[in-house]
């Protein structure tokens, strides 16, 4: 929605907005664009009197200033509707879908379109580094967008990536997830099968070979080109050693990527970037060599801080595939060194508990764990219990950081995972280890 915010005011709209606990970098690209960010959700907003109204999918029925709008029959959308109809009519949308890499994958593929003079307007739920914004309007008639499986609003049920009307789209990966809305699986099956439906014969599906579950959703129905990546007879990527990997499409080498970006999950994101942005008219190798000069996202093993030889990292992983994957990349660069996790369970998913027998398995890699377990409504002790002692469960978050600053000594890497703001967790963490005796 921030985003969205940022794209409006770009497009010469006057524009305001009400969230609750907003944190950096949201709020300082706010505040960079000159919008006015209201907290909390007052009926007295109802004197702004706006054209209309733009909702979230976090605003729900009983929301008092939402009462206040339906009361006095304003005009409202929703934030994909509204985008679809004002920004995306006309332009070639390349949209990446999937439960993990959409944030790496879009910032990857916009940063190709853009190297190759392509300026691409962009949507991402991340602030990519070679862009500093995590959107953008332009002239372009590209636009590149992170495409959520979640619903749209309390109005609209429907996933939000089928408003968006893809010509070129990036199957990454599917997982359960987002438990809050869905019951299984096969639910977020028949949510992806209805995005390919809405996919033209002209266009592209870009999709992950190893997937099982978008096998299934293909074999529903498919009425476009697909291309594959992970296998042969497709897209490859593979490690030549010393930060270089060989690129290929069906056996026919593109291109040699150098760069230092840890983990399998994003040389894989690499390679559907480059198919999606072949697609849309950027030859392989200069794909290739685009990706050279990328730079990560924000909170994608962010380095915060080193203090007294110890790291401090800020991650957004927050489902057990994720934590793995993020926790495997940190082990590769460091070895033997010790990782302490420090994990905040945050999603609608993980504080209902629907996937917390994964946890385990998932951390397993980590020298040290801590559970943040405040709001939590399963018993995370019990949880992670497999882990033995290395697991260690704190409910107050001063309580958290005066743990960590007792355990962290040099040499060690702190990597802090959430999906939220963790309470400045990484700041105040630096700090005392700052002013420790």
């Amino acid at each position: 929605m921030g985003g969205l915010a940022v794209i409006a005011r770009q497009a010469g709209h006057r524009v305001t907005g009400c969230d609750a606990n907003v944190y950096p970098p949201m709020s300082t690209q706010l505040a960079d664009a000159g919008i006015e960010l209201i907290e909390g959700f007052g009926e007295d907003q109802l004197r702004l009197r706006p054209d209309l109204w733009v909702i979230g999918n976090v605003v729900t029925r009983g929301n008092p200033l939402m009462e206040a709008i339906l009361d006095r029959g304003d005009r409202y959308v929703s934030g994909p509707q509204w985008l679809a109809e004002q920004v995306l009519i006309g332009k070639w949308v390349l949209a990446v879908a999937g439960t993990h890499g959409k944030t790496s994958t879009s910032s990857m593929l916009a940063w190709i379109l853009e190297d190759a003079g392509r300026q691409p307007g962009f949507l991402i739920g991340g602030v990519p580094r070679n862009f500093g914004v995590s959107a953008r309007l332009t002239e372009s008639p590209v636009f590149v967008i992170e495409a959520d499986e979640y619903d749209t609003a309390f109005f609209d049920k429907r996933s939000k990536f089928l408003h968006y009307r893809a010509k070129t789209a990036v199957l990454n990966n599917l997982e359960f997830d987002h438990a809050d809305i869905f019951d299984d699986l096969a639910a977020i099956e028949t949510q992806f099968h209805h995005f390919v439906r809405t996919i033209p014969k002209s266009g592209l599906i870009v999709a992950n070979a190893g997937e099982p579950a978008l096998e299934r959703v293909l074999a529903r129905g498919c009425w476009t080109p697909v291309e594959r990546f992970g296998i042969p007879d497709g897209w490859e990527i593979h490690d030549e050693g010393g930060e270089r990997y060989a690129v290929s499409f069906k056996g026919e080498p593109l291109g040699r990527l150098d760069w230092e970006l840890l983990g399998e999950h994003n040389r894989m994101n690499a390679v559907a970037a480059i198919a999606a942005a072949r697609h849309a008219g950027v030859p392989a190798q200069q794909a290739v060599a685009s990706l050279a000069r990328f730079q990560n996202v924000r909170r994608r093993l962010e380095t915060r801080g080193v203090v007294g030889g110890i790291t401090v990292y800020d991650d957004f992983a927050h489902h057990p595939t994720a934590i793995a994957t993020t926790i495997a990349g940190l082990r590769a660069k460091v070895g033997r060194q010790r990782i302490v996790a420090v994990l905040e369970p945050r999603s609608n998913t993980m504080k209902l508990g629907a996937i917390k027998d994964r946890l385990p398995a998932s951390l397993a890699d980590a020298d040290r764990v801590y559970c943040y377990t405040q709001g939590l409504g399963w018993n995370a002790g019990a949880a992670l219990a497999p882990l033995g002692a290395k697991a260690v469960c704190i409910d107050d978050l001063d309580a958290l950081v005066a743990a960590l600053v007792a355990e962290a000594r040099s040499g060690d890497h702190v990597l802090v995972m959430s999906n939220g703001g963790f309470g400045g967790i990484h700041q105040k963490l630096l700090d005392r280890l700052e002013h420790r005796g």
